[in-house]
């Protein structure tokens, strides 16, 4: 895999997900060396002036008048990070740790935190050695940015804390030594510039974001192979419908229906059997559209963040250099976004879930036996997959109201607003994932109701869906141990394998 290069500008979502989830390599931009030096040539020059500068001569927070003397600043930055380092829970996902580190790395890069290279290049090597800090997931209000998972992922880099290296886990500072990574000492403003930042919300969201936009796609091609299970009323996505209400994304999911339905013989027309079909079949492109209405604002703003600088104070170096006090450690903008993923991911399943109902209920399904088995009663057959769906769905309801809403005053009431972001954030990726769950469900059930049709009245495209699981998951004549049929069919989409084989045959879906 090519090596990811950062230079605080131009990561992109795609770049997140290769270093986090599959250890591509990182490399800092050899062009942005004279900014980082020039960067911190100010904090140097800033301190030899004598003059006071928040966080990097004075105490943090309501402590900001309190001046700290120059024998002091290392150990400013040093207590900063281990009275941080005070988080809760279990710890986040190698996966997200590694999103957390590679995307402050290039938050630092940009040139305007007045971090040391080498602080930066220490951050480098644990990606591409594969240092791992554990890293408690509870205790971030999201501003000032995340401190406390922050300074527990900063921990090793000095030699602190604990990190898992080689699938083992250990003190932060053997992890460092057996991985031949040299620990640092946090100088002025280091400790600051690398916690005060939204970079657990936000690799978080990155990867949510990454796997629900594939996950609207598949969403689509489910609900084909469901409607044709079910032998839908194809009327219903007849572009002239959504013309006349022109919103994006009810456009787009009634063209891949019509896509992804062209050439079926299992569908109907509009008096053929019945007038109209339910909502959660008719009213696919307006349900699903409206979810990627907010996905396209969800993605932008954290396409935004990650090249983004959110600690503070921030250096502008120059003729008329100057280091100012704001706010873009506040995590709000990704904070609302994350609720708002969350309610668009659990809307997704939600109405999955529905069509689920539809397919093993017989009162519902237009003529497929109850609960998409042959000798009902000695066999359960999707009966429990349906109530799986449903809980996950339920519990989505609890997570997905909003953190955003909220705000608790911290450090004696001058951090009085604060987003809770990272609450939404990982309830976001929660969602996200129960909503994978879920529409992997209907896939099974979808499937299993599409062999007691005649599979080879469906479209291509839906045949080629049920083929990729069909590679994976057999006919299901009588009961089976039902969970690894349901890691099977989860597998092909949380990896994304549906979503590849269908484009690979239709192309690709809007």
């Amino acid at each position: 895999m090519n090596s990811i290069t950062i230079n605080g500008n131009d990561l992109t979502l795609e770049d997140v997900v290769k270093v986090a989830r599959y250890g591509a390599k990182v490399e800092i931009d050899q062009n942005q060396i004279p900014k980082i030096l020039e960067s911190r040539q100010f904090v140097e020059d800033a301190l030899n002036s004598g003059q006071a500068i928040y966080g990097i001569n004075t105490g943090f927070g309501k402590f900001e008048n309190v001046p700290i003397s120059e024998e002091q600043l290392d150990l400013l930055q040093k207590n900063l990070i281990y009275s941080d380092a005070c988080g809760v829970g279990e710890a986040f996902d190698t996966e997200i740790v590694r999103a957390m580190l590679l995307l402050r790395a290039n938050a630092v890069c940009k040139g305007y935190s007045g971090v040391l290279l080498r602080t930066i290049e220490c951050m480098v090597d644990m990606l591409n050695k594969g240092v791992h800090p554990i890293v408690r997931s509870k205790g971030s209000v999201g501003a000032s940015g995340d401190l406390c998972p922050l300074a527990h992922m900063v921990l090793p880099m000095m030699g602190e804390g604990e990190a898992e290296y080689e699938g083992k886990i250990m003190p932060g500072k053997q992890a460092m030594t057996m991985a031949g990574i040299e620990t640092i000492t946090l100088k002025a403003k280091e400790g600051l510039a690398l916690i005060n930042g939204t970079q657990a919300i936000t690799g978080n969201a990155a990867l949510a974001v990454y796997d629900m936009e594939q996950l609207l796609k598949q969403a689509d091609i489910v609900s084909a192979l469901t409607v044709e299970a079910l032998e839908g009323i194809v009327d219903a996505f007849d572009e002239r419908i959504s013309m006349v209400r022109p919103h994006k994304g009810q456009l787009d999911v009634a063209k891949n229906l019509r896509n992804l339905l062209s050439g079926s013989k299992s569908v109907t027309r509009q008096g053929e059997k019945r007038m109209q079909d339910a909502y959660s079949i008719r009213c696919i492109p307006q349900v699903h559209g409206a979810s990627r209405l907010a996905f396209d604002y969800v993605k932008a703003a954290v396409e935004t963040e990650i090249n983004s600088v959110t600690d503070n104070p921030l250096i502008f170096p120059g003729e008329d250099g100057a280091c100012i006090s704001g706010g873009n450690f506040h995590g709000q903008p990704m904070a609302i976004a994350m609720d708002t993923l969350g309610i668009l991911a659990a809307e997704i399943a939600s109405i999955s879930e529905r069509r689920v109902e539809r397919m093993v209920n017989p009162s519902l399904s237009n003529g497929l036996p109850a609960f998409l088995v042959k000798n009902g009663g000695i066999n359960d057959g999707f009966m429990i997959p349906q109530y799986v769906a449903a809980a996950l769905v339920s519990e989505n309801k609890v997570l997905a109201h909003p953190a955003s809403v909220d705000s608790i005053p911290t450090s004696a009431n001058q951090e009085d607003h604060v987003s809770m972001g990272t609450i939404a954030a990982r309830h976001a990726r929660t969602i996200v994932n129960h909503a994978q769950h879920v529409v992997s469900i209907e896939l099974l059930c979808a499937g299993q109701a599409a062999d007691f049709r005649n599979i080879d009245d469906f479209a291509p495209s839906t045949r080629e869906a049920y083929n990729v699981l069909r590679e994976k998951v057999d006919f299901m004549e009588n009961d089976v141990i039902f969970y690894p049929e349901m890691d099977a069919a989860f597998e092909l989409i949380e990896r994304g394998i549906l979503l590849e084989r269908v484009e690979r045959l239709s192309g690709d879906l809007l």
